[in-house]
């Protein structure tokens, strides 16, 4: 008789952005005439710019000859666009990095969720929270998170490193081992950002345990302040303990198209191993590489020209983040990020649960946003926001947040 991953049945609900969708699929059935502005789900809205949309179709007209046909590339992704990311990505920023510790894949949602498959299931894991939930939701997938809590909110063998307003949404160094750490920043759902003594303090303590770094920067691009590092490769020993996830997603509107890497230095060694070859091999075994026509659209994205448009773009939605950042504050909010990153962090009224903020916000302002329970426990009385929405729309949206509060 066939047994199934009894793992799936211990996880609570859906996931967070079904539940979103279920609710506002909800509303609008019983009021079809009002119209939603989606502040919720990080997805982007400004259209591809023209440099990748060039090099895309020249790449379309490539596969349309035989000199130019493109069948199964390399599972690490084409060397033009390895090559790429590491001379603009990290030498240019005094980081040595190789090409083959670069692996081009479908999305770093992807990559944070598989990485685990190399690691031991008797790996203790931190995460903050609140967090990203496929950070959780995976290890739990995996065996990693024992058994789910659903007074408190939490797995029972995993580290919960809370994040606050009192510490500044950054997750303090645990009083315990943890194997697997990770860590987001510019960080998703808060917006925080982490300078370069803070992130010693992880690189210091992951080296003294033996532990490794899971580091996503896929929204490196939004960083604004000069003393934040973009990538935990600018730390002193990080090679020696961290792997890097980043995304084209938001940095140039690939939310569609799916391109994304890792970087995993051959000096990262768990119990005699190199972890970089153990990540080829189940790269090589489980995918098949991203689309040629998709990589040479990411690859224009490092042309001078590409790096003007894409600027603009996130010019573009940091504005948002500014709108929307003063408009909350002057309805009475408190609120984080926005600096950094295209999140902003609210503090609902009066102490108001999240959920219940949420569908205020729904049903009187016609806001979609997302609870920051949806995060975590420690998320409760938060509300995330994102900037990746038309200008006139956030402008709107905020007016009408300012006129309910």
């Amino acid at each position: 008789m066939a047994k199934i991953n009894e793992n799936y049945l211990k996880l609570p609900g859906s996931y967070l952005f079904s539940v979103i969708n279920q609710k506002v699929d909800a509303f609008t059935k019983k009021n079809p005439g009002k119209e939603l502005i989606r502040m919720g789900i990080g997805d982007v809205t400004r259209p591809l710019v023209p440099s990748v949309i060039g090099a895309m179709k020249d790449a379309v007209e490539e596969m349309g000859t035989f000199e130019g046909f493109h069948g199964y590339g390399p599972e690490q992704g084409y060397d033009f666009l390895r090559d790429l990311i590491v001379e603009n990505d990290y030498r240019k920023k005094g980081i040595d990095i190789q090409a083959d510790e670069v692996f081009v894949s479908d999305g770093a949602k992807s990559d944070t969720g598989n990485i685990g498959d190399i690691f031991s299931a008797d790996n203790k894991v931190a995460v903050c929270d609140p967090v990203y939930p496929v950070y959780v939701d995976t290890n739990a997938m995996s065996g990693r998170a024992g058994s789910y809590d659903k007074e408190s909110g939490h797995w029972s063998e995993l580290i919960y490193m809370e994040c606050s307003a009192e510490n500044g949404f950054l997750p303090p160094i645990p009083d315990k081992h943890a194997d697997l750490i990770y860590l987001c920043f510019p960080n998703n759902p808060t917006g925080m950002a982490a300078d370069r003594d803070y992130l010693k303090k992880w690189v210091d303590y992951a080296i003294s345990e033996g532990s490794v770094i899971l580091f996503d920067s896929a929204y490196e691009t939004f960083i604004t302040q000069p003393e934040i590092p973009h990538s935990i490769f600018e730390i002193e020993g990080a090679k020696k303990c961290a792997v890097e996830f980043r995304s084209f997603s938001k940095t140039a509107g690939f939310t569609g198209n799916r391109c994304a890497y890792t970087v995993i230095p051959h000096e990262l060694v768990i119990d005699g191993a190199r972890v970089n070859s153990l990540w080829n091999r189940r790269h090589t075994t489980k995918f098949n590489g991203v689309p040629y026509i998709v990589q040479r659209g990411a690859a224009a994205v490092y042309g001078e020209q590409g790096q003007r448009e894409i600027k603009e773009v996130i010019k573009y939605y940091l504005n948002n983040a500014e709108i929307i950042r003063g408009g909350l504050a002057k309805a009475g909010l408190t609120v984080y990020g926005g600096v950094n990153a295209p999140y902003i962090w609210a503090k609902t009224p009066d102490n108001m649960p999240s959920w219940d903020f949420f569908d205020r916000l729904l049903e009187e302002a016609n806001v979609i946003t997302t609870p920051g329970v949806g995060f975590g426990p420690s998320g409760e009385g938060y509300i995330r926001f994102t900037a990746f929405g038309d200008a006139d729309k956030t402008k709107e949206a905020v007016e009408r947040i300012i006129k309910i509060l």
